[in-house]
């Protein structure tokens, strides 16, 4: 018996070289920005000499910080001429009431030019300030450095199990992950919470390639989807963790998703197809079933939102209090229809594509008024292979509907 592997057809050779030609150039380029970056952040501003003083203002508006939990905190100063970044203690900050500051303006040897709050600048002060400066202005670099090596890792994917996978399936793939890179470079992520955006970027890039690989195994009904859904989990709990926001997502992830993914890999692995042992029997909902399911969202979306909204949990990563409590509620309904979701893909019903459209529709309004566009990109990837993988369970239902694959463990 020929396995599905077994009967895709040998991928063309010179598909093949150019893989593996896109392969080392991504290599190249990703490794090439990392070192770029890191010299630039790392290079040393050489010796300082004084311009002028600059009276700056104090930016009240977006400062925030939160004395319980933090030792010190940054104040930022703005002017006409730059801008400068000051952190104080909590005794120095609770004293400062000031909302000006006389800035002290430093140019470097290559030209760029650094404020102090004091004068009588050390080395290692005009270091540590250079290197700040530095990172801000190569973020756009690193972001492209973490793309690119994301990048390479769909096409290395696609290049190690080219059998496994279509020509339509690698160009979906990869089209999603060349538009992910774009994004990443365009719409670069601002620090939250203490992290910096180059991290929280490299976060979401990740999270994209696994859920899109993820993605694609089930359309492809293989059980090994699972494994690839671990990691998601571990990276998205990451993310809730990093950015402190979507916390039904974040429990529902913890004591829902990881366990459903190591039961739901046993039970694929029970009702494997009689002809293709990497196909998974699968079939469809009945009507009063979806009934309920519709019902327990509504009421977990209702009582979860409410709980969550009413916590009073301290993030920097809104600063609407009436937003935050809207993207509490649509993370509660988009929490909920992920455990629908998760129950069906462990039934194996076609259905879990319906409740995968709506998930992502509702993760899209989320991303878009959290801003965070790179993320769009995977909702389009979730929209279209939805799409495809609908259709795929729907023709082999069609065609496998002997009443022993109807059992559900």
């Amino acid at each position: 018996m020929k396995t599905f592997f077994q009967k895709n057809i040998e991928p063309n050779r010179k598909v093949r070289l150019i893989e593996l030609i896109s392969l080392v150039v991504l290599l190249i380029s990703s490794v090439g920005a990392y070192v770029f970056g890191t010299m630039k952040v790392n290079a040393s501003p050489g010796k300082l000499t004084f311009v002028k003083e600059v009276e700056m203002t104090r930016d009240i508006e977006n400062e925030e910080c939160d004395l319980e939990e933090m030792s010190a905190c940054e104040v930022v100063y703005q002017s006409e001429d730059g801008e400068m970044r000051v952190m104080y203690s909590q005794e120095e900050y609770e004293n400062n009431t000031e909302t000006s500051i006389t800035a002290y303006a430093f140019e470097t040897e290559d030209g760029h030019t650094l404020f102090f709050d004091h004068e009588d600048v050390t080395a290692a002060e005009a270091q540590t300030a250079y290197q700040s400066m530095m990172a801000d202005e190569t973020m756009v670099v690193f972001n492209y450095a973490n793309a690119t090596f994301i990048l390479t890792l769909s096409v290395l994917v696609m290049y190690a199990f080219g059998r496994q996978f279509t020509t339509y399936e690698k160009c979906w793939f990869l089209s999603i992950m060349v538009l992910a890179t774009i994004f990443a470079v365009l719409f670069p992520e601002e620090s939250a919470n203490g992290i910096n955006g180059i991290i929280i970027m490299c976060l979401y890039l990740l999270d994209t390639f696994l859920n899109i690989l993820c993605e694609l195994l089930i359309s492809k009904q293989s059980r090994y989807n699972f494994l690839v859904s671990v990691f998601v989990e571990i990276t998205e709990i990451a993310i809730s963790l990093v950015l402190m926001y979507r916390f039904a997502t974040l429990a529902t992830t913890l004591f829902f998703w990881l366990p459903i993914d190591i039961i739901s890999y046993i039970n694929w692995s029970k009702h494997k197809d009689d002809e293709e042992d990497e196909l998974t029997m699968v079939r469809r909902l009945k009507g009063w079933q979806e009934v309920l399911v519709i019902a327990g969202i509504v009421i977990w979306t209702i009582v979860v939102g409410y709980l969550l909204s009413g916590l009073d949990i301290a993030t920097d990563f809104y600063n609407n209090q009436t937003l935050e409590t809207a993207i509490i509620y649509i993370d509660a309904c988009a929490s909920a229809v992920g455990i629908a979701n998760g129950l069906f893909i462990f039934f194996r019903f076609r259905e879990q594509w319906i409740a995968w459209y709506i998930c992502a529709a509702l993760e899209a309004v989320i991303n878009i008024l959290s801003g965070q566009y790179v993320l769009l990109i995977l909702k389009l990837g979730y929209f279209t292979n939805t799409t495809y993988g609908y259709i795929k369970w729907t023709k082999y239902i069609k065609s496998h509907q002997e009443e022993k694959k109807l059992s559900l463990f």
